[in-house]
Protein backbone atom coordinates (compact mmCIF):
# COMPACT_ATOMS: atom_id res chain seq x y z
CA UNK A 1 0.00 0.00 0.00
CA UNK A 2 2.47 2.57 -1.20
CA UNK A 3 2.11 6.44 -1.59
CA UNK A 4 -0.35 6.47 2.11
CA UNK A 5 0.75 8.22 4.79
CA UNK A 6 1.72 6.40 7.75
CA UNK A 7 1.82 8.15 11.22
CA UNK A 8 2.34 6.99 15.04
CA UNK A 9 -0.63 5.57 16.56
CA UNK A 10 -2.09 8.82 17.37
CA UNK A 11 -3.25 9.38 21.24
CA UNK A 12 -7.13 9.26 20.74
CA UNK A 13 -6.63 5.26 19.35
CA UNK A 14 -3.94 3.63 21.09
CA UNK A 15 -4.18 0.25 23.03
CA UNK A 16 -2.18 -2.39 24.20
CA UNK A 17 -0.03 -3.23 21.95
CA UNK A 18 1.41 -6.20 24.12
CA UNK A 19 -1.83 -7.76 24.10
CA UNK A 20 -2.51 -7.89 20.65
CA UNK A 21 1.19 -9.37 19.92
CA UNK A 22 -0.49 -12.03 22.48
CA UNK A 23 -3.48 -12.63 20.73
CA UNK A 24 -1.29 -12.38 17.14
CA UNK A 25 0.62 -15.36 18.63
CA UNK A 26 -2.55 -17.47 19.35
CA UNK A 27 -4.50 -16.68 16.36
CA UNK A 28 -2.90 -15.84 13.71
CA UNK A 29 -1.04 -18.73 11.67
CA UNK A 30 2.81 -18.03 11.31
CA UNK A 31 2.97 -15.13 13.41
CA UNK A 32 6.38 -14.26 14.76
CA UNK A 33 7.67 -10.83 17.01
CA UNK A 34 8.27 -8.46 17.45
CA UNK A 35 5.34 -6.31 16.63
CA UNK A 36 5.86 -2.51 15.66
CA UNK A 37 2.62 -0.41 15.08
CA UNK A 38 1.72 2.39 13.16
CA UNK A 39 -1.87 4.19 11.60
CA UNK A 40 -2.46 4.91 8.06
CA UNK A 41 -3.61 8.68 8.00
CA UNK A 42 -6.87 8.88 5.83
CA UNK A 43 -10.19 7.15 6.37
CA UNK A 44 -12.94 8.70 8.15
CA UNK A 45 -14.53 5.62 9.74
CA UNK A 46 -12.61 2.60 11.49
CA UNK A 47 -9.20 3.09 12.27
CA UNK A 48 -6.47 1.34 10.50
CA UNK A 49 -3.20 0.09 11.29
CA UNK A 50 -0.07 -1.39 10.06
CA UNK A 51 1.70 -4.07 11.87
CA UNK A 52 5.10 -4.77 11.33
CA UNK A 53 7.01 -7.78 12.17
CA UNK A 54 10.39 -8.92 10.89
CA UNK A 55 8.91 -11.28 8.06
CA UNK A 56 5.48 -10.06 7.34
CA UNK A 57 3.61 -6.71 7.57
CA UNK A 58 -0.16 -6.88 8.21
CA UNK A 59 -3.35 -4.51 8.36
CA UNK A 60 -5.38 -4.32 11.41
CA UNK A 61 -9.02 -2.25 11.20
CA UNK A 62 -10.84 -1.39 14.40
CA UNK A 63 -13.60 0.17 15.75
CA UNK A 64 -13.28 3.63 16.77
CA UNK A 65 -13.36 5.16 20.94
CA UNK A 66 -16.16 6.14 22.37
CA UNK A 67 -20.01 5.78 21.81
CA UNK A 68 -20.80 4.85 18.35
CA UNK A 69 -23.79 5.70 16.33
CA UNK A 70 -26.37 2.40 15.69
CA UNK A 71 -25.35 0.02 13.06
CA UNK A 72 -22.08 2.07 12.44
CA UNK A 73 -18.25 0.68 12.24
CA UNK A 74 -19.40 -3.16 12.03
CA UNK A 75 -15.86 -3.93 11.50
CA UNK A 76 -17.28 -7.72 11.73
CA UNK A 77 -19.42 -7.32 8.56
CA UNK A 78 -16.03 -5.88 6.77
CA UNK A 79 -14.47 -9.42 7.89
CA UNK A 80 -17.05 -11.62 7.41
CA UNK A 81 -17.33 -9.98 3.35
CA UNK A 82 -13.87 -10.04 2.72
CA UNK A 83 -13.42 -13.67 3.96
CA UNK A 84 -16.53 -14.58 1.62
CA UNK A 85 -15.39 -12.95 -1.32
CA UNK A 86 -11.93 -14.51 -1.28
CA UNK A 87 -12.10 -17.03 -3.77
CA UNK A 88 -14.43 -14.97 -6.42
CA UNK A 89 -13.12 -12.98 -9.33
CA UNK A 90 -13.57 -9.92 -6.90
CA UNK A 91 -9.95 -8.95 -5.34
CA UNK A 92 -9.66 -8.83 -1.79
CA UNK A 93 -7.14 -8.85 1.16
CA UNK A 94 -6.65 -11.95 2.42
CA UNK A 95 -8.67 -12.35 6.25
CA UNK A 96 -6.50 -13.47 9.17
CA UNK A 97 -8.37 -13.76 11.96
CA UNK A 98 -11.97 -11.20 13.48
CA UNK A 99 -11.89 -11.07 17.72
CA UNK A 100 -14.92 -9.68 18.77
CA UNK A 101 -13.46 -9.89 22.43
CA UNK A 102 -13.60 -5.72 23.34
CA UNK A 103 -10.83 -6.84 26.56
CA UNK A 104 -8.09 -7.50 24.18
CA UNK A 105 -7.63 -3.58 22.98
CA UNK A 106 -10.83 -2.26 23.72
CA UNK A 107 -12.94 -2.41 20.78
CA UNK A 108 -13.89 -5.54 17.98
CA UNK A 109 -10.91 -5.03 15.61
CA UNK A 110 -9.67 -7.79 12.32
CA UNK A 111 -5.99 -8.27 10.75
CA UNK A 112 -5.96 -8.79 7.26
CA UNK A 113 -2.91 -9.24 4.46
CA UNK A 114 -1.39 -6.19 3.51
CA UNK A 115 -1.50 -5.96 -0.24
CA UNK A 116 1.19 -3.95 -2.25
CA UNK A 117 -0.25 -1.16 -4.14
CA UNK A 118 -0.99 2.18 -4.87
CA UNK A 119 -3.76 4.21 -3.42
CA UNK A 120 -4.82 7.25 -5.17
CA UNK A 121 -6.89 9.42 -3.90
CA UNK A 122 -7.16 12.38 -6.63
CA UNK A 123 -9.78 11.68 -8.88
CA UNK A 124 -8.16 13.44 -11.73
CA UNK A 125 -5.25 11.34 -11.23
CA UNK A 126 -2.48 14.20 -11.76
CA UNK A 127 0.64 11.71 -11.98
CA UNK A 128 -0.29 9.48 -14.70
CA UNK A 129 -0.63 9.18 -18.33
CA UNK A 130 -3.80 9.25 -20.39
CA UNK A 131 -4.03 6.03 -21.26
CA UNK A 132 -3.38 5.19 -17.64
CA UNK A 133 -6.07 7.10 -16.19
CA UNK A 134 -8.76 5.53 -18.95
CA UNK A 135 -7.50 1.99 -17.94
CA UNK A 136 -8.41 2.31 -14.11
CA UNK A 137 -11.33 4.18 -14.45
CA UNK A 138 -12.80 1.33 -17.16
CA UNK A 139 -11.23 -1.11 -14.11
CA UNK A 140 -13.06 0.47 -12.01
CA UNK A 141 -16.26 -0.03 -13.44
CA UNK A 142 -15.10 -3.66 -14.58
CA UNK A 143 -14.75 -5.01 -10.89
CA UNK A 144 -17.75 -3.38 -9.89
CA UNK A 145 -19.82 -5.44 -12.60
CA UNK A 146 -17.80 -8.33 -11.13
CA UNK A 147 -18.82 -7.88 -7.55
CA UNK A 148 -22.43 -7.42 -9.01
CA UNK A 149 -22.29 -10.89 -10.81
CA UNK A 150 -21.13 -12.86 -7.02
CA UNK A 151 -24.83 -14.58 -6.02
CA UNK A 152 -24.38 -14.15 -2.24
CA UNK A 153 -25.96 -17.97 -1.62
CA UNK A 154 -23.02 -19.26 -3.24
CA UNK A 155 -20.84 -17.39 -1.30
CA UNK A 156 -22.68 -17.88 2.22
CA UNK A 157 -23.85 -14.17 2.31
CA UNK A 158 -27.53 -14.78 1.84
CA UNK A 159 -28.39 -13.26 5.04
CA UNK A 160 -26.18 -10.53 5.03
CA UNK A 161 -29.34 -8.05 4.10
CA UNK A 162 -32.31 -7.22 5.78
CA UNK A 163 -35.86 -8.07 3.84
CA UNK A 164 -37.85 -5.33 2.16
CA UNK A 165 -36.60 -2.77 0.02
CA UNK A 166 -32.98 -1.77 -0.32
CA UNK A 167 -33.57 1.75 -0.97
CA UNK A 168 -36.54 2.13 1.95
CA UNK A 169 -34.01 0.80 4.36
CA UNK A 170 -31.02 2.58 3.07
CA UNK A 171 -32.81 6.51 3.30
CA UNK A 172 -34.75 5.43 6.29
CA UNK A 173 -30.82 4.84 7.69
CA UNK A 174 -29.18 7.78 6.38
CA UNK A 175 -32.26 9.82 7.68
CA UNK A 176 -31.54 8.69 11.07
CA UNK A 177 -27.74 8.38 11.15
CA UNK A 178 -27.74 12.39 9.98
CA UNK A 179 -30.51 13.18 12.73
CA UNK A 180 -28.39 11.51 15.27
CA UNK A 181 -25.06 13.31 14.21
CA UNK A 182 -27.20 16.56 12.95
CA UNK A 183 -25.23 20.21 13.96
CA UNK A 184 -27.37 22.56 12.49
CA UNK A 185 -30.03 22.99 10.01
CA UNK A 186 -29.79 22.04 6.28
CA UNK A 187 -32.85 22.66 4.31
CA UNK A 188 -31.47 20.63 1.51
CA UNK A 189 -31.44 17.79 3.19
CA UNK A 190 -35.20 18.09 4.80
CA UNK A 191 -35.81 18.37 0.93
CA UNK A 192 -34.15 15.22 -0.38
CA UNK A 193 -35.80 13.06 3.17
CA UNK A 194 -38.96 13.80 2.01
CA UNK A 195 -38.99 13.34 -2.12
CA UNK A 196 -36.69 10.15 -1.55
CA UNK A 197 -38.88 7.92 -0.15
CA UNK A 198 -41.86 8.48 -2.64
CA UNK A 199 -39.31 8.18 -5.90
CA UNK A 200 -37.88 5.07 -5.41
CA UNK A 201 -37.45 3.08 -8.70
CA UNK A 202 -38.08 -0.59 -9.18
CA UNK A 203 -35.32 -2.71 -7.68
CA UNK A 204 -32.90 -4.37 -10.31
CA UNK A 205 -32.35 -7.87 -8.24
CA UNK A 206 -30.41 -8.54 -5.04
CA UNK A 207 -26.89 -8.39 -5.32
CA UNK A 208 -23.85 -7.66 -2.88
CA UNK A 209 -23.70 -3.52 -2.66
CA UNK A 210 -19.70 -2.64 -1.54
CA UNK A 211 -21.85 0.93 -0.12
CA UNK A 212 -17.96 3.23 -1.07
CA UNK A 213 -16.70 1.72 -3.93
CA UNK A 214 -14.37 4.44 -5.55
CA UNK A 215 -10.90 4.94 -6.46
CA UNK A 216 -10.04 5.86 -2.99
CA UNK A 217 -11.10 2.87 -1.62
CA UNK A 218 -9.08 0.08 -4.32
CA UNK A 219 -5.25 -0.64 -4.58
CA UNK A 220 -4.04 -0.14 -8.10
CA UNK A 221 -1.36 -2.59 -9.15
CA UNK A 222 2.02 -1.18 -8.29
CA UNK A 223 2.47 -1.26 -12.03
CA UNK A 224 -0.13 -2.03 -14.18
CA UNK A 225 -3.47 0.29 -14.04
CA UNK A 226 -5.57 -2.28 -12.73
CA UNK A 227 -7.22 -3.08 -10.03
CA UNK A 228 -5.52 -5.60 -7.18
CA UNK A 229 -7.66 -4.84 -4.04
CA UNK A 230 -11.07 -3.94 -2.97
CA UNK A 231 -11.22 -2.04 0.73
CA UNK A 232 -13.08 -0.65 3.03
CA UNK A 233 -16.33 -3.04 3.06
CA UNK A 234 -18.09 -1.13 6.32
CA UNK A 235 -21.01 -0.25 4.07
CA UNK A 236 -21.49 -3.73 2.40
CA UNK A 237 -24.94 -5.32 2.20
CA UNK A 238 -27.36 -6.89 0.01
CA UNK A 239 -29.78 -4.36 -2.41
CA UNK A 240 -29.42 -2.78 -5.25
CA UNK A 241 -25.93 -2.75 -7.77
CA UNK A 242 -26.84 0.45 -9.23
CA UNK A 243 -26.53 2.13 -5.67
CA UNK A 244 -22.62 1.34 -6.25
CA UNK A 245 -22.84 2.95 -9.78
CA UNK A 246 -24.67 6.02 -8.97
CA UNK A 247 -22.29 6.33 -5.83
CA UNK A 248 -18.90 6.39 -8.40
CA UNK A 249 -20.95 8.49 -10.62
CA UNK A 250 -22.02 11.32 -8.34
CA UNK A 251 -18.41 12.65 -8.28
CA UNK A 252 -19.09 13.64 -12.28
CA UNK A 253 -21.06 15.86 -10.89
CA UNK A 254 -19.42 18.03 -8.08
CA UNK A 255 -16.21 17.69 -5.56
CA UNK A 256 -15.09 14.25 -4.18
CA UNK A 257 -14.12 13.23 -0.79
CA UNK A 258 -11.04 14.41 -1.44
CA UNK A 259 -11.34 17.21 -3.98
CA UNK A 260 -12.77 19.11 -6.69
CA UNK A 261 -14.26 15.50 -8.35
CA UNK A 262 -14.89 15.36 -12.10
CA UNK A 263 -17.42 17.69 -12.80
CA UNK A 264 -14.85 20.36 -14.31
CA UNK A 265 -12.73 18.10 -15.60
CA UNK A 266 -11.55 17.70 -19.82
CA UNK A 267 -12.50 14.10 -20.49
CA UNK A 268 -10.31 14.09 -24.04
CA UNK A 269 -7.36 16.14 -22.17
CA UNK A 270 -6.74 13.75 -19.64
CA UNK A 271 -8.26 10.31 -20.64
CA UNK A 272 -10.69 10.03 -17.82
CA UNK A 273 -13.90 8.53 -19.52
CA UNK A 274 -17.11 10.80 -19.45
CA UNK A 275 -20.12 9.65 -17.33
CA UNK A 276 -21.86 8.62 -19.69
CA UNK A 277 -18.67 5.92 -21.04
CA UNK A 278 -17.93 5.21 -17.15
CA UNK A 279 -21.75 3.93 -17.10
CA UNK A 280 -21.53 2.26 -20.40
CA UNK A 281 -18.74 0.14 -19.65
CA UNK A 282 -20.19 -1.26 -16.61
CA UNK A 283 -23.17 -2.07 -18.37
CA UNK A 284 -21.04 -3.96 -20.38
CA UNK A 285 -19.88 -5.97 -17.74
CA UNK A 286 -22.94 -6.36 -16.28
CA UNK A 287 -25.38 -7.55 -19.12
CA UNK A 288 -27.35 -4.46 -18.91
CA UNK A 289 -28.84 -2.39 -21.85
CA UNK A 290 -29.62 0.72 -19.72
CA UNK A 291 -30.59 2.48 -16.91
CA UNK A 292 -34.14 4.06 -16.54
CA UNK A 293 -34.25 6.98 -13.90
CA UNK A 294 -30.54 7.66 -13.83
CA UNK A 295 -31.05 10.71 -11.89
CA UNK A 296 -32.70 9.21 -8.99
CA UNK A 297 -29.56 6.89 -8.66
CA UNK A 298 -26.90 10.04 -8.40
CA UNK A 299 -29.53 12.45 -5.79
CA UNK A 300 -30.01 9.17 -3.52
CA UNK A 301 -26.06 8.81 -3.36
CA UNK A 302 -25.75 12.80 -2.99
CA UNK A 303 -28.15 12.59 0.36
CA UNK A 304 -26.39 9.34 1.77
CA UNK A 305 -22.80 10.76 1.20
CA UNK A 306 -24.43 14.01 2.85
CA UNK A 307 -25.33 12.02 5.89
CA UNK A 308 -22.12 9.64 6.00
CA UNK A 309 -20.12 13.13 5.73
CA UNK A 310 -22.26 14.30 8.29
CA UNK A 311 -21.21 11.54 10.82
CA UNK A 312 -17.95 12.03 10.30
CA UNK A 313 -17.61 15.91 11.07
CA UNK A 314 -19.71 14.96 14.50
CA UNK A 315 -16.94 12.25 15.41
CA UNK A 316 -14.41 15.46 15.06
CA UNK A 317 -16.62 17.32 17.73
CA UNK A 318 -16.45 14.45 19.44
CA UNK A 319 -12.83 13.75 19.19
CA UNK A 320 -13.09 10.20 18.05
CA UNK A 321 -12.94 10.54 14.33
CA UNK A 322 -10.25 7.97 12.28
CA UNK A 323 -8.54 11.16 11.25
CA UNK A 324 -7.67 14.78 12.33
CA UNK A 325 -8.72 15.71 8.66
CA UNK A 326 -12.74 15.07 10.19
CA UNK A 327 -13.14 18.64 11.28
CA UNK A 328 -12.06 20.02 7.87
CA UNK A 329 -16.00 18.64 6.77
CA UNK A 330 -17.56 21.24 8.66
CA UNK A 331 -19.84 22.34 5.31
CA UNK A 332 -19.39 19.00 3.21
CA UNK A 333 -22.75 17.95 4.21
CA UNK A 334 -24.53 21.61 3.02
CA UNK A 335 -22.70 21.52 0.10
CA UNK A 336 -23.42 18.14 -1.20
CA UNK A 337 -27.44 18.04 0.02
CA UNK A 338 -27.16 21.67 -1.58
CA UNK A 339 -25.74 19.90 -4.76
CA UNK A 340 -28.59 16.98 -4.96
CA UNK A 341 -31.47 19.69 -4.16
CA UNK A 342 -30.53 21.53 -7.35
CA UNK A 343 -30.08 18.24 -9.34
CA UNK A 344 -33.52 17.23 -8.30
CA UNK A 345 -35.17 20.97 -9.53
CA UNK A 346 -33.63 20.13 -12.63
CA UNK A 347 -35.07 16.93 -13.32
CA UNK A 348 -38.01 17.98 -12.03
Amino acid sequence: MSDVELTAVRDAHRFDESALETYMAEHVEGFQGPLTVKQFEGGQSNPTFQLITPSVTYVLRKQPPGELLPSAHQVDREFRVMHALWDTPVPVPKMYCLCEDTSIIGTKFYIMEMVEGRLFTETHLPTLTNEERRAIYLDLARVMALLHAVDPNEVGLSEFGRPGNYYERQIGRWSKQYEASKTEQIDAMDTLMSWLPDNIPAEAGSVIVHGDYRLGNVLIHPTEPKIVAVLDWELCTLGDGLADLGYVCQEYHGESYEDEGLASVDYEATGIPTEAEFVAEYCKHAGRDKIDQWHFYLIYNMFRSAGIIQGVYKRGLDGNASSAKALEYKEAARTRSERAAALLKEYQ
